[in-house]
């Protein structure tokens, strides 16, 4: 039972970490965002839609959607080339920033 309680305590304390170390620049992902705009808009609104809006998405969403796509665990080639080359700063602050959006 204690070991259950100490696992417990323990990953809520990294999942408020790993919340903490995700966060990114905003204003460092506006510069990178304009790899976005040919699909995703200017400002994060689509003008097409087949693709989706990222505006105003939240954050932790829009980094596991991109980590995603690098990973091949969702699959859009298309995407997979557009976020190959991404670090895993650029991913986090791409997604502040459209989060802010």
């Amino acid at each position: 039972m204690k070991t259950q309680i100490i696992s417990i305590a323990a990953a809520g304390i990294l999942s408020v970490m790993s919340g903490a170390v995700m966060a990114g620049d905003a204003a460092a992902g506006k510069g990178k965002a304009a790899m976005c705009a040919g699909c995703h808009g200017a400002n994060g609104v689509s003008i097409a839609p087949m693709y989706p809006n990222l505006a105003g998405q939240k954050e932790a969403y829009l980094a596991k959607a991109i980590n995603d796509y690098k990973s091949g665990a969702r699959n859009d080639p298309t995407m997979k080339a557009m976020v190959g080359s991404l670090s895993d700063a650029d991913i986090a602050n791409l997604a502040a920033y459209f989060a802010e959006l």
